[in-house]
């Protein structure tokens, strides 16, 4: 884990220590499925930001000619960020698969980063879903936590 990252997983950790338990079965349903959830998520968030990047090429001549210059580096940001959260999913899955750390590791940057993503282009609704969003995936994944040593 990188240090940067320590101080923000514990005060998630506090947090969430006091949030209702997910049953066992439930718990070793997800470690099960997770592997195969990253591969499928990977590929969903590659093929997002390979549409972000065609739709904001196809929208930024528009947005300079109405001045919204910013409209087209925000695009760009997202698009990367997604893009990485992406290739990240895809490499979790085979340490996720063999129940390791960094399996885990590798989903919560790429939960970070999807939200981050989100976060960069500064629309209202989308803040607000992305930080819901980040609060429930990492519910899930704070359960399943202690299954990756």
């Amino acid at each position: 884990m990188m240090k940067q990252l320590e101080p923000l997983l514990k005060t998630l950790d506090g947090t969430y220590a006091k949030a209702p338990v997910l049953p066992k079965k439930w718990k070793d349903l997800l470690v099960t499925y997770a592997p195969w959830l990253s591969l499928i998520g990977g590929v969903l968030l590659v093929f997002g930001a390979i549409s972000l990047f065609g739709l904001g090429s196809f929208l930024s001549p528009f947005a300079m000619m109405a001045g919204a210059g910013g409209f087209v580096i925000t695009w760009v940001i997202a698009a990367v960020l997604l893009l990485v959260a992406g290739v990240l999913e895809f490499l979790a899955f085979a340490p996720l698969k063999a129940r390791k750390e960094k399996g885990w590791n590798l989903l919560f940057y790429a939960l970070l980063l999807n939200t981050l993503g989100s976060l960069v282009r500064l629309n209202v609704s989308e803040v607000v879903t992305a930080v819901i969003t980040f609060l429930i995936a990492y519910y899930f994944l704070y359960q399943v936590k202690s299954y990756y040593k």
